[in-house]
This record gives C-alpha cells, sequence and structure tokens, in this order.
C-alpha cells in the first residue's frame, strides 16, 4: 500500500487577510456562490463585496441552515444550478465549510473555504462529515480533492468565542494520538494510503504546539486580540490537524466522539469537546503511561475541555447508555478498528467510565 499525503492547494493565513481575497479567488471564475451564517453576512458582506468590486467578481450569498447533511447539500446544489456559477466559497463554522465541500464534491466545482472560527479541522480536508437532519452521525463522505483555497484572517478568529477555539484545541489534540496508532496498525487514512512521515510530523507538531501555545492563545482571544500564539493554535487547529489526521489518521477519539452523538444529553456539546474525552478514552484503550495521560489532564483542565461525562452533558450515567455510545463508536464503518489491536464495544464502554473516573480524580 503506498504512502499518501494530500493538502489544499492553497493555505493562506494572516490577520485582515480577507480584505484580500478577491485577490487569490480570482483565478477560480467570475461568478461565486457563498454558502454563509446570517450573522457572517451581516459582518463580513461588505469587505467581501468591496474586494470582488476590484476584480470584477459578482457573488450569490445564501443562508446555511444550519446543519451539514444531504438535505442541505441537495438545496444548494440546486441554487448553484439556478446561478450557473463558476466556484464555490464555505464562511463560516465547520457545518458550513463541510456543507459546501460536498456541494463541490457532487458538482465538480473549485471550493473556497474561509472558516470564522478555528472550531476543527476540517476547512483543510477532502472530507465532509455528513449528519441526519436531526444531527446524528450519518457517515464520512470522502471527496475527490482537498479545497482550492484556504484563507483564514485570524483578527476574525480572534473575535470568535473563546469556546470555538478551544474546540479546535480539542479537536487537534487528538491528531497526534490517533496518527500514532495508524502508524503501528497500518491503517488506511483518509487520504487512501498509509501514514507518511510528514504527516506523522505534522501530528506531533501540532501537540507540541497545543501544550506550549494553547493557554496563551486562550488567553488573547478572551480579550478579542491576535497574538503569536493565537497565530500558533489557529495553524494547529486548522492546517496541521488538517494534515495530520487526514493523511495520518483517525482512530478510537473520533469514533468515540461518533458514539457520543447518539446521545440527546450531548449535542449542545462542539465536535472538539467530545473529542477530547474521546482522546482521553483511547489512551485508556492503549494502557498509555500515567505521565502521558496526566499531560492530556492538565492541557483539557486549563484550557476548559471537558474530562468527564458530567462536563459532557451527561449527568447520571445509565449503562444502557454508554453501552450504546460504544456500540456505535465500533460499528463496522467507523475509525476505531484502526487501532493497532482488536476493538470490542466492551473495551470501548469500560474505557469511557474509566476515561471518567480519571477526570473526576483529576479534577
Amino acid at each position: 500500500m503506498a504512502k499518501i499525503v494530500i493538502a489544499p492547494s492553497k493555505y493562506i493565513q494572516g490577520n485582515g487577510e480577507l480584505t484580500n481575497i478577491a485577490n487569490y479567488v480570482s483565478v477560480l471564475g467570475k461568478k461565486a456562490l457563498c454558502l454563509i451564517s446570517e450573522s457572517g453576512l451581516k459582518i463580513l458582506k461588505d469587505t467581501v463585496d468591496t474586494s470582488f468590486a476590484n476584480e470584477n467578481i459578482t457573488v450569490k450569498y445564501d443562508l446555511s441552515n444550519g446543519e451539514c447533511c444531504m438535505t442541505e447539500v441537495n438545496r444548494i446544489i440546486k441554487v448553484c444550478e439556478k446561478n450557473q456559477v463558476n466556484f464555490l466559497i464555505g464562511i463560516g463554522d465547520g457545518k458550513i465549510v463541510d456543507t459546501i465541500k460536498a456541494v463541490g464534491y457532487y458538482k465538480d466545482l473549485p471550493v473556497v473555504i474561509l472558516p470564522t472560527i478555528a472550531a476543527t479541522d476540517s476547512p483543510c480536508s477532502a472530507l465532509s462529515v455528513l449528519y441526519t437532519d436531526d444531527g446524528v452521525f450519518d457517515k464520512y463522505l470522502f471527496l475527490k480533492k482537498n479545497p482550492n483555497i484556504v484563507l483564514v484572517d485570524t483578527g476574525i478568529i480572534a473575535k470568535a468565542p473563546v469556546r470555538l477555539l478551544v474546540s479546535g484545541m480539542g479537536d487537534a489534540l487528538a491528531t497526534y494520538f490517533e496518527a500514532r496508532a495508524c502508524e503501528k496498525s497500518n491503517a488506511i487514512t483518509c487520504a487512501s494510503g498509509t501514514t507518511t512521515i510528514a504527516a506523522s510530523a505534522l501530528a506531533k507538531l501540532c501537540f507540541d504546539t497545543l501544550i506550549t501555545e494553547g493557554y496563551k492563545a486562550k488567553l488573547a482571544v478572551e480579550e478579542g486580540v491576535c497574538t503569536k500564539s493565537l497565530e500558533k493554535i489557529v495553524e494547529a487547529n486548522t492546517l496541521l490537524s488538517g494534515i495530520g489526521f487526514e493523511s495520518g489518521g483517525i482512530a478510537a477519539a473520533h469514533a468515540i466522539h461518533n458514539g457520543f452523538t447518539v446521545l440527546p444529553a450531548c449535542h449542545h456539546m462542539y465536535h472538539g469537546e467530545k473529542v477530547a474525552f474521546g482522546t482521553l478514552a483511547q489512551l485508556v484503550l492503549e494502557n498509555a503511561p500515567m505521565e502521558e495521560i496526566e499531560e492530556v489532564l492538565y492541557f483539557c483542565t486549563i484550557v476548559g475541555l471537558p474530562t468527564t461525562l458530567k462536563q459532557l452533558g451527561i449527568n447520571e450515567i445509565k449503562p444502557k447508555e454508554i453501552m450504546k455510545v460504544a456500540k456505535a463508536a465500533t460499528s463496522k464503518e467507523d475509525t476505531a478498528h484502526n487501532m493497532p489491536f482488536e476493538i470490542t464495544p466492551e473495551d470501548v464502554y469500560a474505557a469511557i467510565l474509566t476515561a471518567n473516573k480519571l477526570g473526576e480524580e483529576y479534577m
């Protein structure tokens, strides 16, 4: 099996870079469809329009319905066909990003991603995570290629709620541990190959950056300012984690996240928050050294990531519900089986409860 690494064609990051969007996307066409939230439209439309006017680019804005599901994807496809656009732009959160990437896949159109938060590593990937209309994990949609352009304005990220940045750190936290597991098991990654040393190195750099810069970046966003630490964390959450998970591989941490989506009590939690707890559970599955577990517990605690089931919204632990999570996490289609040993629902059940106990005692 070949070793494969994939990445977006161009990644741009900087404070105020939204004003230069037309300079970067003009090579893709002159008529765009932009999927965006209502709040994003109010705040960013004038900046985008001013930049596009300089390059004679027209844009049709369409408001997201909130969920990344096939119902929404099919709706946007119809909007594309009606307006005969040349390329697509997604401005917003991970749901918007994954929706517009899926539309690009089905319509074979270039895709530009402009995340307004650094809450997930989805902007750079050739993957859309699809949910049902009710928000339950449905499937991974593997795309033909990565986005053509990823443009990250860190000035915008600095103004977003701090919980979103922290959630992104939770998503990125899993990158190194999952890539490490996939390298050991020689698992097939989202790039349709095995782990490269480049992806493994970026995954480790992602983890090291979180540990050294994460708390400082959190403090910066609490003040709404852009610092060098924030720049590094945005790159870790978006680019390093994006390449690291996609070409390094995903394993139990994300599978356990997917399992938690079956519980309505967890629906208010962000993706990265559930992944962070899934990372702890994966470390328990691996019987990782206590020093490593304590490093993760300390990091989660200082930045504000959940380490207990109660923090995930599960106020009463019901064995049947936890087993339901464990069974979903170990479904035949999910990535828990990328671990370098056999995984059963009973293993995941035990790991979840043990991770919860570790979190409670650490607190």
